[in-house]
């Protein structure tokens, strides 16, 4: 465990110290952006183009009809990319088919959601046009409707409203002055530019020009082929690379994604990366305390957060460095799967930031990581990615558990069950427990009907042995990180999984949209439900949600809602597997 710990320890303290230098001014700068009332040029060219009124505001019923509208366009726009590429600009690498009809589902699937999950090679199977004008394109947009739900959230439970309306009649208080309509939750189109324009583009750029500083491949050449006859593709890497880590996607132009020394080139580079993955989800935290004008609460989150995302670090690490089985004790760790240039404590790092968020992208092969260790990063997700989860879904994700932990909380101590002065009654908690449970149903019916063809799965999965044999438990596990990781919309997978089949392609699709929008909706609903109450005043009867005990009581609840919910498969998975 020492020895573990001693590993990842300075890559640990440096990434450490990196997110903090970031953590105020990006998490501040966040907080102006959707709190400005001034627009800039180019944004007033947009609203022109789309027909958008930004001084109109929207309850939860319109915003939510305007984010789903924009992700069914999505969808639609990226599938018809995919199926036309071989008519499109290919910008370097042409390819002879297009993407066949399942596959294309998927794919727009899992990019909308900012899952990205990836059923194919991107370096054999889509064009350098297809990557940017679909996939590259879906990695800021997906990640700039997560950034929007979580200031939607944010406005409603701090009664913030939308203070621009031009509309004037009956309601709360703008902050400007004067009086807006009351339930209103911002403008999505607003919040979608801005997340766009004034966070997403510029660290993105920043990041790319970084990596192609630190070698990372950025070139519209075609494919080199050598004198032996080894096809060498080449892409603008960079580019792509630099969005799909800062928007918690994770979908990489090459199938080894940044285990590929194209896109991960050096051990300094893997650090960058793990940085861009965690830095605006971490900042985010500081962003929903500026705009509740209260750092307390923000760094109660901060430290569940945080403290999940370092025990997990610590577990992850000392599991891959104790040996298990023969081939592992003769070479002294569990270094299968594990890139030798980066070495255990790198993986193990970037394995639980990675998979605390939903990114999906990966520096090493988790099929490859021992039971305990690939059953870690399982569980890692089970939480509901909240440590520190997804750009703007890991905030919204935390703010969910929390709610439910001040609920519990008071009816263990005879307390009123309020969250910033907003009593937690039954449209509240209702929308909280559909969010809680929207999760475990997917994955728990997904793998239970898969489970249930077993001669696909059988056919699909790289371990499949008789009951009770190591084999069979590592193809339950393979089958159960599948559903896991698209219902959670993480991305990564266990590698051993073929999913091209159209069982795999249409469920783990369906698990994707469905793991992304119905959370939203609930999420929005509770944003808007408690925009429309009368904020009260917080009293000695109310149950403090700043601190370390409501802090260590989040926690409680989180390790409790998963434990009940996943033992019994976890047992039939890793676990076993690990006792066999």
């Amino acid at each position: 465990m020492i020895h573990a710990l001693v590993g990842v320890l300075p890559q640990f303290l440096f990434l450490g110290l990196m997110l903090a230098i970031a953590y105020v001014p990006l998490g501040d700068w966040m907080a102006k952006v959707y709190q400005s009332e001034k627009d800039w040029a180019v944004e007033k060219a947009v609203y022109a183009v789309l027909r958008v009124d930004p001084k109109r505001g929207q309850t939860w019923k319109g915003y939510s009809r305007a984010l789903l509208a924009f992700s069914l366009a999505s969808v639609l726009v990226l599938y018809a990319i995919q199926r036309l590429q071989t008519v499109l600009p290919s910008w370097g690498n042409p390819r002879d088919e297009a993407v066949e009809p399942y596959m294309a589902f998927n794919t727009a699937a899992s990019f909308v959601s900012n899952t990205n999950w990836q059923s194919y090679s991107g370096e054999d199977t889509l064009t350098n046009g297809a990557q940017m004008l679909g996939l590259t394109v879906q990695n800021f947009a997906s990640a700039a409707v997560g950034l929007c739900v979580a200031v939607a959230l944010i406005r409603g439970l701090a009664h913030l409203g939308y203070p621009r309306d031009s509309r004037v009649g009956g309601g709360q208080p703008g902050i400007s002055g004067g009086t807006v309509p009351q339930g209103l939750i911002g403008n999505f189109w607003v919040d979608l530019t801005r997340g766009l324009i004034r966070v997403l583009l510029p660290l993105s750029f920043i990041v790319a020009l970084v990596l192609i500083f630190l070698g990372t491949m950025q070139t519209f050449g075609s494919n080199v082929v050598t004198s032996l006859g080894v096809d060498i593709p080449r892409a603008p890497v960079a580019s792509q690379e630099a969005i799909k880590l800062l928007g918690t996607n994770g979908g990489g132009i090459f199938g080894a994604n940044s285990a590929h020394p194209f896109e991960n080139p050096t051990a300094f580079t893997n650090v960058i990366e793990i940085w861009s993955l965690l830095v605006i989800s971490f900042s985010m935290i500081r962003t929903y305390g500026t705009m509740v004008g209260s750092q307390k609460q923000a760094y109660t989150l901060l430290s569940v957060a945080g403290g999940i995302w370092a025990v997990m670090v610590g577990l992850v690490s000392w599991a891959q460095d104790t040996p298990v089985g023969a081939a592992a004790r003769a070479a002294g760790a569990n270094m299968e799967g594990i890139e030798q240039r980066l070495g255990i404590p790198a993986s193990a790092l970037f394995a639980v930031s990675t998979t605390g968020t939903s990114t999906g992208a990966v520096d090493s092969m988790h099929d490859s990581y021992g039971p305990l260790g690939g059953g870690l990063l399982i569980l890692n997700m089970l939480f509901g990615e909240i440590a520190p989860g997804g750009v703007g879904t890991g905030l919204y994700g935390l703010l969910i558990v929390s709610i439910l932990a001040v609920f519990i909380g008071g009816l263990l101590v005879g307390r009123t069950p309020e969250f910033l002065g907003n009593k937690i009654g039954k449209p509240e908690i209702s929308a909280v427990c559909l969010y809680t449970l929207t999760m475990p149903i997917l994955v728990l019916a997904g793998v239970g009907a898969s489970v249930a063809r077993w001669k696909l799965v059988e056919e699909s999965a790289t371990n499949f042995g008789l009951p009770g044999s190591p084999n069979n438990a590592h193809g339950l596990s393979e089958v159960l990180y599948a559903f896991v990781s698209a219902s959670n919309n993480n991305g990564s997978a266990f590698g051993g999984l073929t999913v091209t089949d159209p069982w795999w392609q249409v469920t783990l699709g369906l698990a994707m949209l469905l793991g992304r929008f119905l959370p939203i909706v609930f999420a929005l609903y509770l944003a808007g439900s408690v925009a429309e109450q009368k904020r009260t005043a917080t009293t000695s009867g109310s149950l403090p949600t700043a601190g370390a005990t409501f802090a260590t009581l989040t926690v409680g609840v989180i390790l409790l809602v998963a434990a009940l919910t996943f033992f019994p498969v976890l047992t039939l998975g890793p676990i076993s597997e690990a006792l066999l």
